[in-house]
């Protein structure tokens, strides 16, 4: 049966389970997450921007990368939270489309800015005489700029292909996610299909490449450099390898589980792999650049001691 989108209000999300008097305690858990979440990258965020010292472009990019942390973390909390407490887990068509929005924004620039920071690291520990001549304040401010709006744009532009005509309204998630809803389409994808094609082969293959070829520079540099390069290519270089390994963890189990048949796993396992790109990378990051650089911890421990 052929539905007009017109007429579906909205989304059944057929992930919950019935957790009985569980549903308090994961939502305890949940919302105190969150407020974690929150505390850490605000804290990092005021104490990059009210120190003239990490007005830096390492530092800018972290600050733009807690920023995406609260923006993806915001993106799916509340919503969480409602769904947890609640007995019929549905969601509007609206409301669906701007969470699909928000999360896919942020899976956007959270890789894009890992991309933008390998280069940044590439170009100090490579070329440190040139450093502050190629990445200057400008500089910095435009590719932030350019990481955002393109995930905006991309996104809009994904947005206006979803189609018409769906053929149900039961997404088998705990979130509204934009691969489950092309499932429903009755209409060809095809559209949407070559779009995220093009956008892999293109964008993020680039990306992996910009990001790969950097590093490899960089051991390079470290293996054949000095005692202190190899320390600051270190201290500097493994917050970021560990950060882009956990995000690239978590996003590799959520395409495996969304594209194969994941039924065999048990349901609460496959609630928390598909979820976990977007609850523990946006406590992930703060609490590792926090404790990996001096900078940062040293402010942070004055801060919190009075």
């Amino acid at each position: 049966m052929k539905l007009n989108s017109t007429q579906i209000s909205f989304f059944i999300l057929g992930a919950y389970f019935d957790t009985g008097r569980f549903h308090y305690l994961y939502f305890v858990i949940t919302v105190s997450l969150y407020f974690l979440i929150i505390a850490a990258n605000v804290l990092l965020i005021v104490i990059i921007c009210m120190n003239r010292s990490l007005h830096e472009p390492m530092y800018m990019l972290l600050c733009s990368l807690f920023v995406n942390e609260l923006y993806g973390s915001t993106g799916l909390f509340p919503f969480l939270l409602n769904q947890i407490l609640s007995d019929v887990h549905t969601v509007s068509i609206p409301l669906c489309f701007l969470q699909i929005f928000c999360v896919y924004t942020y899976g956007i620039v959270e890789f894009l800015t890992f991309a933008v920071m390998s280069y940044d690291r590439y170009l100090a520990i490579c070329h440190p005489l040139h450093y502050h001549s190629r990445m200057t304040f400008r500089k910095v401010v435009v590719l932030v700029a350019v990481v955002w709006l393109y995930a905006f744009f991309i996104m809009a532009v994904f947005c206006l292909t979803i189609p018409s005509q769906l053929c149900g309204n039961v997404i088998d998630k705990v979130y509204c996610d934009n691969h489950y809803i092309m499932k429903l389409a009755c209409s060809d994808t095809t559209v949407n299909s070559i779009m995220g094609v093009i956008h892999t082969f293109t964008v993020i293959l680039g990306m992996i490449i910009i990001i790969v070829y950097t590093y490899v520079r960089i051991l390079r540099v470290c293996f054949s450099g000095s005692k202190e390069t190899r320390h600051k290519a270190v201290s500097t270089c493994t917050p970021h390898l560990f950060s882009l390994f956990n995000f690239s963890f978590g996003v590799f189990f959520e395409l495996m589980q969304s594209r194969f048949d994941m039924k065999s796993l048990p349901n609460i396992l496959r609630v928390f792999l598909s979820l976990y790109f977007l609850t523990c990378q946006p406590l992930f990051n703060p609490v590792l650049y926090g404790l990996k650089m001096s900078k940062i911890r040293n402010m942070v421990k004055d801060l919190l001691s009075g």
